[in-house]
């Protein structure tokens, strides 16, 4: 049942726990639907501090009375996050673990859309007004944000606590929806989760894991940074961070350390020394789902090559020059440096170094910063883009690339898709990613083939098979055999 004050605007919905009170407000563009409502800061999980803090996340309580959902929850991320591509606020409080619903109408049941935010596992914010689901509700699609444990709190190893407690909490709201969605107009049938760069990894890791299959039916991963963790890593992980805090490596050791002292101790132990590039490639975050033997029992490949998942269609794609403008300021020491002793440094063998700058002549002309990014982002994301497909085999999988350059950056560099998928062209912040004036028609593309995709289970252009036909986001867009043809020496 659900109540509207025509006067103020307000909407109520009944959830399983209590009453929610959101607002209605207008919606973008003049077709579909004119207006959608937002309910913000919906607890799904008891607050994680005191005696649940390093636990599995604890279904939120029952309220009495009407509970407002009318501004944005805390966050996992504390402080100020700094300059960042996406615009993503910290709220400050306790109780961390909530999802925000947007939805048109409060009678159907429409698809649903639920985005999982990156920020490598340890930053991110559900509360990015790029996350808004208004343009996914004018074309008819229900959307849901998610909150999570971040960094140590959300994925460190503790002795005698629940490992990936992160994952759990993503679960736990997905059984939210699950619980929930049809009471905001939703179909819990019609489920997919999306979610870019950590939030990319973050639904293809729930897409291997057996234990999650019934709460989603299609994947949208967007530069997905998937972790696997190994245990021993974590654990070798664990047992520094307690060290270097003189606790010992269980709860109770690091209960006794504030928030604030377990963020300090995990930003020195994950700080990058400006040292061998390719031994972070190789070993991967240090924080991050983790191969623990219980919720996820192998590599996410090797569950997708098993044929967890199989059933599931998925979209997964990276934009061309993810990490490129890290290397903006070595662009006049790379100079002076030899290609290939670059690219060794890069970790690309001897053998395939000739075959891989044969592909990439377009990027070698550009000078070395371009194509140390190039190798970058094709060793941290485009091969496990082939290597995820290749896992799935038959399974319904469809690639893309990325390729509109930035106005400012003058590549595609890592986020810049996000807004596009969004349909949120006029939002804040645009500029220093995209540059003035992105091209909206590009944007009425990449939304489009996403509520495709999210209602139909097609995103509109042909599966993934052995030509190796990818759909390419440019101005203008293209279906292009051997797409990822540039890759190849890498694997």
């Amino acid at each position: 049942m659900a109540s509207t004050d025509v006067e103020t605007e307000y909407v109520e919905v009944q959830t399983a726990a209590g009453r929610v009170r959101g607002a209605w407000r207008p919606t973008t563009g003049g077709k579909g639907n004119p207006r959608s409502a937002a309910f913000l800061g919906i607890p799904f999980a008891e607050a994680p501090v005191g005696e649940l803090r390093f636990s599995a996340p604890v279904p939120k309580a029952p309220w009495r009375g009407v509970r407002d959902a009318l501004a944005f929850a805390p966050t996992a991320q504390r402080g100020d996050p700094g300059v960042t591509l996406i615009p993503e606020p910290s709220i400050p409080g306790e109780s961390t673990l909530n999802v925000n619903v947007f939805t048109p109408a409060l009678n159907g049941s429409r698809p649903v859309l639920v985005w999982i935010h990156g920020g490598g596992y340890f930053a991110g914010s559900p509360a990015s007004p790029w996350y808004d689901g208004r343009s996914f509700n004018r074309d008819d699609v229900v959307t849901v944000t998610l909150s999570y444990r971040l960094g140590f709190d959300g994925f460190g190893w503790i002795e005698d606590a629940p490992s990936n407690r992160g994952v759990r909490d993503w679960i736990l709201a997905l059984e939210w929806v699950q619980q929930n969605v049809a009471a905001f107009g939703g179909d819990p049938s019609r489920v997919t989760i999306a979610g870019q760069s950590a939030g990319g990894g973050a639904v293809m890791t729930l897409l291997g894991m057996e234990a999650a299959q019934h709460l989603f039916h299609g994947v949208y991963a967007i530069s997905g940074a998937l972790a696997d963790v190994s245990a021993e890593r974590a654990e070798a992980f664990g047992r520094r961070l307690a060290a270097s805090g003189g606790v010992q490596p269980t709860r109770a050791g690091f209960s006794s350390l504030s928030e604030e002292k377990v963020l300090e101790l995990q930003k020195a132990a994950t700080a990058f020394d400006g040292g061998d590039m390719s031994k972070i490639i190789d070993e991967g975050l240090p924080l991050g789902p983790s191969v623990d033997g219980d919720l996820i029992t192998q590599p996410t490949a090797e569950s997708l090559r098993a044929g967890v998942g199989a059933d599931k269609p998925l979209v997964l794609g990276a934009t061309d020059d993810e990490f490129t403008m890290g290397m903006a300021d070595a662009a006049k020491v790379l100079r002076w440096i030899p290609r290939g002793m670059l690219l060794g440094r890069l970790g690309v063998p001897r053998e395939r170094r000739a075959a891989y700058l044969a592909a990439n002549r377009d990027v070698v002309v550009l000078g070395k910063a371009r194509l140390a990014g190039r190798v970058l982002t094709d060793r941290m994301f485009r091969t496990a883009i082939l290597g995820i497909a290749a896992a799935r085999g038959t399974a319904p999988t469809w690639v893309y690339r990325f390729s509109w350059p930035s106005g400012h950056f003058g590549f595609a560099e890592h986020c810049l898709d996000v807004p596009f998928f969004f349909d949120c062209l006029d939002g804040p912040a645009m500029e220093p990613l995209a540059g003035p004036n992105p091209p909206q028609a590009l944007a009425d593309e990449v939304h489009a083939a996403a509520v495709s995709f999210i209602t139909t289970g097609e995103p509109g252009w042909p599966k993934w098979d052995a030509t190796g036909t990818a759909r390419v986001w440019d101005t203008p867009s293209s279906d292009r055999a051997g797409a990822y043809a540039s890759v190849r020496p890498l694997l």
